[in-house]
């Protein structure tokens, strides 16, 4: 028998994991050993969190962040040759949506080990559920140009593409940085593009608004350091 590779989803902050997750993650996360992270650390804690009686000597965590050599995670999955299941671990969310983890699932296809996708929270898709937009037509395009003027070209770039396909536009932003690309949207969006801004999803300071720029012109919510998903749509 070929081990599988579960994507396990992780809290969006700091949450009871089974406050926004079904029983059947922890129950895995008890049956798992191999786990593939991006951090240590944090993955522990969450393993601990989920399930406080879990021996944490017994786990072999295998490094997924920016220093991990391709050649190395290549082999991460070779206990699964073994028979053994191996856990995906997000440091927040979904694994492999806006996340290093799809080059491990990728892996996974090219050897036929089956991929068992776990419930749990995605920030991409809750706030897009949370915004009354086009839930039937969307697009997550990640991280906008750092560069102003390039930025800018990419706020005004994604506003006629939502026009012209009737297609709402999804992108998020480093949390410290997220006043400056507030103020660039208000600046630069047509007065009458919807924008909604979901910040802090299930959290217990948790903020979702969908209104007009212009409306949003006399709005400033905190964001700063916040996890926020930032959407638009221009009719």
């Amino acid at each position: 028998m070929i081990g599988k590779l579960y994507l396990i989803p992780t809290t969006l902050g700091d949450t009871e994991p089974l406050e926004v997750m079904p029983l059947s993650v922890k129950k895995v996360v008890e049956q798992i050993d191999y786990y593939i992270v991006e951090n240590e650390k944090s993955a522990r804690r969450f393993i601990k969190k989920i399930s406080p009686k879990k021996p944490q000597p017994s786990l072999q965590l295998m490094l997924l962040d920016k220093y991990a050599e391709e050649m190395e995670t290549r082999r991460y999955l070779d206990v699964c040759k073994e028979g053994l299941n191996v856990g995906l671990l997000s440091e927040a969310g979904v694994p492999a949506v806006a996340d290093p983890g799809a080059s491990i699932v990728k892996l996974a296809h090219e050897n036929n080990i089956q991929v068992v996708p776990l419930v749990g929270p995605s920030s991409i898709l809750m706030a897009m559920m949370s915004s009354g937009m086009n839930g039937q037509n969307f697009a997550f395009n990640g991280y906008l140009p750092i560069d102003k003027g390039e930025r800018k070209k990419a706020i005004k770039d994604l506003e006629k593409l939502s026009k012209d396909k009737n297609q709402s536009q999804i992108f998020i932003e480093t949390p410290y940085r997220n006043e400056k690309m507030l103020a660039d949207l208000k600046a630069t969006l047509a007065p009458a593009t919807n924008l909604c801004i979901a910040a802090d999803i299930t959290l217990s300071s948790e903020y979702i608004k969908t209104m007009s720029v212009q409306d949003w012109k006399h709005q400033q919510p905190d964001l700063h350091k916040k996890p926020a998903i930032f959407i638009i749509h221009k009719e």
